[in-house]
C-alpha cells in the first residue's frame, strides 16, 4: 500500500485508455505521454496497459507501506527518495517506510510513476483511467489527495529472483537502482528546439494562403488556461478564405481545431469525441509524447509531414520499442 502525504498539482491514475464508447460519447482518456507509461510498465514487469500515476510538475509526496519495485519515467521532476537523487528509466527496488517526493522539475511537464503489479483501482468500460471532467475511474475518479492510500497488485510475470537482486542492499539504504536503464534513443525526445510534425488536416485548404504559411512557418505559445483536454494555442490568428458551416465530426488526440476567434486547439488525452470546428492539422502520432511534455507558455513550432512518412515513423518507432521490451525482458527474467 502507498498512503498520500501530500497531494502535489495533479496526480491521478491512468493506463491506454477507454476505448469501444467513443460513439456513446466516451472519451478515451488516458495516459498523456502514452511512451513513458508503457515504458514504465516494462521496467517493473507488467503490461503495457497496467495502471500508472501521472504526476503533473510538481509531484506528491508518497510513503510506501509495503517493499515495491518501481520505475519512474517521463519528464525529469527531480524524484527523490528520503532525501536522496535517484534516477529514471530504470528498475527500483524502494523498501517499507521510505519517502517518495519530487523537487525541481528540470526537463518536461509528467512523469509517470509504475509498480510491479500496477495499481489497483476499480476499472470502468475497461479502463481505469481518470476522467475529471466526469469523475470517472482512477482513484474514486478525481485527482489524489492527502490521506489517500493506493493498493498495489501482485507481481505477475516477474520472478522472484529478479526482486530479490534489487533487494540485496545494506538495511540503512531506502531503495537501490538496477545497474541496467533504458537508453536515451527513448528518453531524449523531450526536445523544444525542434518542430512539432504534423499532417495537413481535413479543412486545410480552406483557410487563407498567409494563415497557412504561418500555420507551418511561424511560432505558437501555449496558452495557461490549457489542460488535459486541450492546448490553446496564441499567436497570429488563422483565417478561412470565406465562413463554412462545418460538420461535426470524430476528432482524435493530436488533432488541431480552429474556433472562429482564430487561436488554435491543439486536442488532447481527454478531447471530446467529436469537434464542429475545421481542422487545420493533425499531429503525428510520433511526435505525440513530445506534445505531452509541453508545458504552459512554451513556444511551439509546426512543420509539414506527409501521412506516408508519419506511419513509417510510428511503425519504426513501434518496432524499436519492442526491441526495447524484448531486452528488458531478458534484464528481468
Amino acid at each position: 500500500m502507498i498512503s498520500v502525504l501530500k497531494s502535489g498539482l495533479m496526480t491521478t491514475i491512468q493506463d491506454t485508455g477507454r476505448y469501444g464508447y467513443q460513439k456513446d460519447g466516451v472519451i478515451v482518456s488516458g495516459a498523456m505521454d502514452q511512451q513513458a507509461h508503457r515504458i514504465a510498465n516494462l521496467l517493473v514487469g507488467n503490461s503495457v496497459d497496467a495502471a500508472t500515476m501521472e504526476i503533473t510538475l510538481m509531484g506528491p509526496v508518497l510513503e510506501f507501506q509495503e517493499d515495491a519495485l518501481i520505475a519512474i519515467c517521463g519528464g525529469n521532476l527531480t524524484p527523490i527518495i528520503d532525501g536522496d537523487s535517484v534516477s529514471m528509466w530504470k528498475p527500483l527496488y524502494i523498501k517499507k517506510g521510505s519517502e517518495l517526493r519530487f523537487g525541481q522539475p528540470k526537463k518536461g511537464f509528467r512523469c509517470y510513476l509504475s509498480i510491479s503489479g500496477g495499481f489497483q483501482v476499480r476499472k470502468v468500460m475497461g479502463s481505469a483511467s481518470t476522467y475529471l471532467r466526469a469523475n470517472m475511474g482512477g482513484f474514486e475518479g478525481r485527482t489524489l489527495e492527502k490521506g489517500d492510500q493506493l493498493r498495489f497488485g501482485q507481481p505477475g510475470s516477474l520472478p522472484k529472483d529478479s526482486k530479490e537482486q534489487l533487494k540485496t542492499l545494506n538495511k540503512a539504504t531506502p531503495f537501490k537502482e538496477a545497474s541496467w536503464f533504458v537508453g536515451p534513443e527513448f528518453t531524449d525526445y523531450m526536445k523544444n528546439d525542434q518542430p512539432i510534425r504534423v499532417m495537413p488536416g481535413r479543412e486545410f485548404d480552406l483557410f487563407t494562403e498567409q494563415s497557412k504559411e504561418h500555420f507551418f512557418n511561424g511560432a505558437f505559445q501555449i496558452d495557461s488556461k490549457s489542460d488535459r483536454m486541450g492546448y490553446r494555442l496564441n499567436g497570429t490568428t488563422l483565417n478561412l478564405e470565406n465562413k463554412k458551416d462545418i460538420v461535426s465530426e470524430a476528432v482524435t488526440f493530436g488533432t488541431i481545431q480552429v474556433p472562429p476567434d482564430g487561436n488554435p486547439i491543439l486536442l488532447l488525452a481527454d478531447h471530446q469525441t467529436t469537434g464542429g470546428y475545421p481542422k487545420i492539422g493533425q499531429v503525428a502520432s510520433v511526435d505525440l509524447p513530445r506534445i505531452a511534455q509541453m508545458r504552459p507558455g512554451e513556444k511551439i513550432n509546426f512543420s509539414p509531414i506527409s501521412h506516408e512518412e508519419a506511419q513509417h515513423l510510428l511503425l519504426e518507432k513501434e518496432k524499436n520499442l519492442k526491441q526495447l521490451q524484448r531486452g528488458i525482458e531478458t534484464k528481468l527474467f
